[in-house]
């Protein structure tokens, strides 16, 4: 059977009032009545009254005139009371306990929190010891392979701007503490596809961690497993990295939505 015959076909109605909430959202000014009737393709009445319907449940508001729109109180609402981190746990968690279970070591997921990572949720294999970085924790950007991950797209302006000119604190004789350094790990993770950290956090303990990107390809959190390092030869690292990269682009598969 093909695949197009498995599928629900859409509803119309609401594919026009997702486009309009699209649209508003990405421009930077009020758009007009009529920008939103050449993008629909359909006439300016029922465009209108699509528009005035999400205007009147405050989906849009109209902040010059009647025939402008731009997004309204609604949507704010929503996103303030919706907690993303557990939309993400909820979408990650099934391939983060893959890869535990794939690796037989600690899975697992972060998110940046100022300078540090904050690690929201993990899965342990049962047959090992399991390393730090539990759910919870938070730990430094500049040193752990997830905070790496995190950082993969920053150059060393966006570092500056995030770190200061000052020296990077040292937790190991392997840390990075140096920003020009720092960037050369991020446009090698770039490159890469993974971070790595070579126990530059904690003595005796390796880590190997991807980026997890959104539909703009904007890195929003990274998976990977952490071990000791009698555990974790340097000969085990393609391997783990592998592994670690296939789940961290199945889920950024997951929060691409194709264009209609």
């Amino acid at each position: 059977m093909r695949k197009g015959a498995l599928e629900t076909p859409s509803v119309q109605s609401v594919d026009r009032v997702l486009t309009i909430l699209e649209a508003v959202a990405k421009s930077k000014t009020p758009v007009p009545l009529a920008q939103l009737t050449d993008l629909l393709g359909i006439n300016q009445s029922s465009v209108f009254r699509l528009a005035n319907t999400l205007k009147r449940r405050g989906f849009l508001a109209n902040p010059n005139t009647r025939k402008s729109y731009v997004l309204g109180p609604s949507i704010w609402r929503m996103s303030r009371n919706y907690d993303w981190s557990g939309m993400l746990i909820s979408v990650c968690h099934d391939h983060l306990e893959a890869l535990g279970q794939t690796t037989g070591e600690t899975a697992h997921l972060a998110v940046r929190e100022g300078r540090q990572v904050l690690f929201i949720d993990h899965h342990a294999s049962t047959k090992q010891i399991v390393v730090p970085a539990q759910t919870g924790a938070l730990m430094p950007l500049h040193c752990t392979a997830h905070g790496k991950a995190l950082l993969a797209d920053y150059g060393l302006s966006e570092l500056r701007a995030l770190f200061g000119t000052t020296t990077l604190k040292s937790f190991t004789e392997h840390t990075i503490v140096a920003l020009p350094q720092l960037e050369k790990a991020c446009a090698k993770v770039r490159a890469d596809g993974f971070a790595t950290d070579e126990a530059e956090y904690l003595d005796e303990v390796r880590c190997v961690a991807s980026p997890i990107r959104d539909q703009d390809q904007k890195v929003i959190a990274a998976i990977g497993v952490s071990a000791p390092a009698s555990r974790f030869p340097k000969a085990r690292q393609r391997a783990f990295a592998r592994h670690v990269r296939e789940a961290a682009e199945t889920i950024s598969s997951v929060l691409h939505v194709e264009p209609v």
